[in-house]
């Protein structure tokens, strides 16, 4: 199905728009039920992209979450909510009342406005008799506001076969200022086996293709108590990788599979997402289009700019995989982000003010040589394989002067921090920026301290600092001063309520791009 056509079938529901500008929406006390008679919160709460006077709240109704359309009638309900200075609801703040509509999964998308900056709140739904649990979430400064400290987190690749979410449980327990999720939410793939109870279920053990298995392999996702913990801890900034969709997919491409084909996955895909993410109406997919990369500020401390690098992308070179780099990866005409992206990215960077510059985006910047002894072995999926791309922004940092920029990255499976220079094979080249590539939740097993293919990349590449196996996850506290990285990482989550503990806390002082232990 071409692109025309999605359009012509999804236009109107993208104008159905979210809470706040919906037609129909009425004061809270003229609320509707749900019409179930169970607990309808399954899948928890949530919030996200907070803005100096507002942060999108969300929640599914779904009393069964894992039968088709989460249990719920083909109808849509009112639902009410709430936001309130403190955690008993004695001073609300804002209230009122949504509509979810099955359409879009029961799903809710609230926008709320009118919030005061740098300030926590938390949140409630309500269904008919049935209250969601509280999330605490929290605004961003005013664009001019000087604040003193920021913390935050980030995670990536969290494939629930293959781990216990007990790193999203310390990441609760330390409530972050903002969390960022850096793709690799769900795993399309059908397993046979996982290391939890009803891993061979029949909703996991089929590969993800249509809007309703998308629904499905999230709403499973979405049961863990864990993650539903770390959502409810803090706001959440999202971005996806390749399997919320399908591994390795590149722009138009994923492997043999024909064009229109794929596009009517990638649009199943998309509409899953955006339903299952605290997302604004900006981001509402179009058929197989999301605009999904975008600018959140918090105030003169940092910006960060959220990158897509999977749908405007080049296909991988190469055939794909770990190859030596050669003319095709360097060719200037190829791009991960796609020039516009990379103009908006460039043009972002260089008007900025704020001390910290941050990229949230999916995989290494960073030279990834995996080849021991002489020669070279790159993946082609990473930066590496785009490399006129990589030197593209490393030049544009450089020359426009522009200070403080760290990317923080997931995709690998693995902990790394790096020092980005302009050229990676030249010891004396000057560094521009800083890398914080952090590993998976779950996804890989356990892990070890530091696998053979870790050794390998320390050994070959001089400007990484740092290389771990475990899984886990990164909790970061900035000041105007300095950057701190603190490397959480748990001894197993193959096995329930492992200890997670401190790996190494690495910082970047203000001013010099280049990662010391703290």
């Amino acid at each position: 199905m071409a692109r025309r056509r999605f359009l012509t079938v999804t236009g109107a529901a993208a104008g159905l728009a979210l809470a706040g500008t919906l037609p129909g929406i009425t004061p809270a006390s003229a609320a509707t039920t749900s019409g179930s008679k169970d607990y309808p919160f399954t899948l928890g709460v949530a919030s996200g992209d907070p803005l100096p006077d507002g942060v999108v709240l969300w929640t599914r109704l779904a009393p069964e979450p894992l039968a088709p359309f989460g249990g719920m009638d083909q109808r849509a309900y009112s639902l009410q909510w709430e936001v309130a200075a403190d955690r008993r609801f004695a001073r609300v703040v804002r209230r009122g009342t949504t509509r979810v509509a099955p359409e879009y999964g029961h799903t809710a998308h609230v926008d709320v406005r009118g919030l005061r900056p740098w300030r926590e709140y938390f949140y409630r739904f309500r269904s008919g008799s049935h209250i969601s649990p509280v999330g605490r979430t929290r605004t961003a400064p005013a664009p001019q506001q000087e604040i003193s400290r920021l913390s935050l987190a980030f995670a990536s690749c969290q494939a629930i076969w293959e781990g216990w979410y007990t790193a999203h449980r310390d990441l609760a327990a330390r409530q972050h200022d903002v969390v960022l999720f850096l793709g690799d939410y769900i795993y399309e793939f059908g397993i046979d086996r996982g290391i939890r109870p009803g891993d061979g279920d029949e909703y996991q053990t089929r590969q993800t293709v249509t809007l309703d298995d998308y629904r499905r392999r999230y709403a499973y996702y979405k049961t863990d108590p864990d993650l539903q913990a770390a959502h409810q801890s803090a706001p959440w900034i999202v971005t996806y990788d390749d399997h919320e969709v399908v591994d390795n997919w590149a722009g138009d491409n994923a492997g043999n599979t024909p064009a229109d084909q794929f596009l009517v996955r990638r649009a199943n895909a998309f509409r899953a997402y955006w339903e299952h993410m605290p997302l604004r109406a900006p981001q509402f997919p179009e058929g197989p289009d999301m605009q999904l990369y975008r600018r959140l500020r918090y105030g003169r401390l940092a910006e960060f700019s959220v990158l897509d690098t999977r749908q405007y992308r080049d296909d991988q070179v190469n055939g794909d995989g770990i190859k030596p780099p050669n003319e095709a990866t360097a060719g200037p005409g190829r791009s991960l982000l796609g020039f516009p992206q990379e103009r908006w990215l460039y043009d972002g960077l260089t008007a900025s003010r704020t001390q910290w510059n941050v990229l949230a985006q999916q995989t290494a910047v960073t030279l990834l040589d995996t080849l021991a002894g002489p020669g070279e072995a790159v993946p082609m999926d990473t930066w590496d394989g785009y490399s006129a791309s990589r030197d593209r922004l490393l030049r544009t940092i450089d020359q426009r002067g522009i200070r403080n920029v760290v990317s923080l990255a997931g995709d690998l499976h693995r902990s790394v921090a790096s020092d980005l220079a302009l050229d990676f094979k030249d010891p004396d080249s000057r560094t521009v920026a800083t890398e914080f590539v952090g590993t998976s939740i779950s996804s890989g097993l356990d892990g070890e301290d530091l696998d053979a293919g870790g050794r390998v990349l320390l050994d070959e590449n001089p400007h990484m600092k740092f290389g771990n196996f475990r899984r886990g996850y990164v909790s970061c506290e900035l000041t105007p001063q300095l950057w701190r990285s603190d490397f959480r990482v748990c001894d197993q989550v193959t096995v329930p309520d492992s200890p997670v503990r401190s790996r190494t806390v690495l910082a970047v002082e203000s001013g010099t791009p280049t990662v010391h232990e703290a």
